[in-house]
């Protein structure tokens, strides 16, 4: 039997989090901490597929930011396809 041993700390999850819709899209906004105080922004469609950002912010609500001002600007990009996840 093998112990498994995860010594990365748990996720923090912002209270940020939701689901938001723009333009007739909606998307489940997800931010949680890196471990390290920088923030990981996950926006998921309509079909659960991600959209995760490469690069992580330094608040929570910045993450949050990005996510509003990407709906806004490329609502297409999160409708929903069968694509597989995508990065930003």
């Amino acid at each position: 039997m093998t112990n498994f041993e995860d010594d990365s700390p748990p996720l923090i999850y912002s209270p940020l989090n939701q689901m938001v819709t723009r333009q007739g899209v909606t998307v489940e906004v997800t931010i949680y901490g890196d471990g390290e105080g920088k923030w990981i922004l996950d926006v998921q469609d309509c079909d659960r597929n991600s959209h995760i950002w490469d690069d992580s912010f330094e608040t929570d609500q910045l993450a949050l930011d990005e996510a509003m001002r990407a709906l806004e600007e490329e609502p297409a990009a999160f409708s929903g396809s069968p694509t597989s996840a995508s990065k930003h």
